[in-house]
């Protein structure tokens, strides 16, 4: 093979390699941010119940917003065979994440996107997962109003105050004996109610006003 050639060839190899593995400046600028909260991962019997209180069906598009290791998508893939987008500003949490779901089989219906919430188009969302601080979930309200009729957000331990929930379940957790409280609201969310903060076990219906 002529030299010139042989070199040609070794170039543009190179130059492929590093394109492949070339960090974009919306991925730095991700990588970069510090996460809002410290990573929690929810038990599974209650992600389960969250699945449950948001009525999850085969043909719903879940976005998990925080997703840590991403198993609340892996659990909703495997239960329901639903698609799933799981969002993290975390790199070392996208890996475990992405880890994850291809050890569960699922990554036919599981993305795993490192991306800032707070940028995100929920549209196509049926429904949304968040386990986010008071405040860091009131942030996301402009983003969630847009979501269409009928979606549904559900939440653990922390609702969205002045936002009344369709439906709340209180109860203790078999895989770390704790108190959890699950709030689901269905869209567009109804105003004018605080959060209410479940005292006993089981599923409960707000008051009305």
């Amino acid at each position: 093979m002529p030299k010139v050639m042989h070199a040609l060839i070794i170039l543009t190899l190179f130059f492929t390699g590093q394109a492949e593995n070339a960090v974009t400046p919306e991925s730095q600028q991700e990588s970069a941010r510090t996460p809002d909260v410290v990573y929690v991962g929810t038990p599974d019997d209650m992600v389960l119940k969250m699945l449950d209180l948001a009525e999850m069906k085969k043909d719903d598009v879940i976005y998990d917003l925080g997703c840590g290791d991403g198993r609340v998508l892996v659990l909703a893939a495997q239960k329901y065979g639903c698609r799933g987008n799981g969002y993290e500003i975390d790199p070392e949490r996208i890996a475990i994440a992405k880890a994850n779901v291809r050890k569960n089989g699922v990554a036919s219906l599981v993305s795993i996107i490192q991306q800032d919430i707070f940028t995100l188009d929920l549209s196509p969302a049926d429904v949304i997962s968040l386990y986010l601080l008071p405040g860091l979930n009131m942030k996301l309200i402009p983003q969630l109003e847009k979501l269409k009729p009928g979606s549904r957000i559900v939440t653990h331990e922390y609702g969205f105050e002045g936002y009344t929930p369709d439906k709340v379940f209180s109860g203790v957790s078999n895989e770390d004996n704790a108190h959890h409280n699950l709030y689901l609201y269905v869209t567009p969310m109804k105003q004018t109610y605080s959060a209410p903060q479940p005292q006993s076990s089981g599923l409960q219906t707000p008051p009305q006003q």
